[in-house]
């Protein structure tokens, strides 16, 4: 057999030339198609709420930080690691 990219002699049942790498046959699996990016904008605003909140809270006194806002912090990052995680899985 001889190589349709460079010409040269090859076996028969060589899967590619030994001189440039071709293959020798069409592939029989095509490769998936491309993924879409992940829209980052949500899980970046996300981050920044909890970012500024955190230096928030790290300026007032223990106390002084009802409760509820640390469920709401605690939320807001387990959606951003949901919306991260989930959105790779598509």
């Amino acid at each position: 057999m001889v190589c349709r990219q460079c010409g040269t002699q090859i076996a028969d049942k060589a899967i590619v030339c030994f001189r440039c790498g071709t293959a020798t046959a069409e592939p029989t699996a095509r490769p998936p198609a491309g993924r879409r990016p992940l829209a980052r904008g949500p899980a970046a605003l996300a981050l920044l709420v909890l970012i500024v909140a955190a230096l928030i809270m790290g300026q007032v006194p223990t106390a002084a930080v009802p409760r509820e806002v640390g469920y709401v912090l605690a939320g807001l990052a387990v959606v951003a690691l949901g919306w991260q995680y989930f959105g790779r899985r598509r």
